[in-house]
């Protein structure tokens, strides 16, 4: 068992700055990826970034040149680096880890809301 808690969301004007951070316990050492994903009101889950134990990321196109993710694997913990906010980046933004490859998260954070105001 993985646990995830997400932290730093908030209210923020667009084009201003925020970060996530995600803290992992539990079974760690066998996690494979870490990623964020995010849902808008109405919307689908969505990803939105990824990063293997090896280091390799990846981005939605809509979050590209915008958002960096990082992870630190001695504290356990992954963040989310989100610049030139858009009002059409409020969501609730969720932490999620997966166990194995072909990447497939398999433990979810509860999800902490950002809200970009225009």
């Amino acid at each position: 068992q993985v646990q995830l808690v997400e932290s730093g969301g908030g209210l923020v004007q667009a084009g201003g700055s925020l970060r996530l951070s995600c803290a992992a316990s539990g079974n760690i050492f066998n996690i494979y990826a870490m990623g964020w994903y995010r849902q808008a009101p109405g919307k689908v889950r969505e990803l939105v970034t990824i990063i293997t134990n090896g280091g390799d990321t990846n981005y939605a196109d809509s979050v590209k040149g915008r958002f960096t993710i990082s992870r630190d694997n001695a504290k356990n913990t992954v963040s989310l680096q989100m610049d030139s906010l858009k009002p059409e980046d409020t969501a609730v933004y969720y932490c999620a880890a997966a166990m194995g490859f072909p990447i497939r998260m398999d433990y979810w954070g509860k999800g902490t809301l950002v809200t970009v105001s225009s």
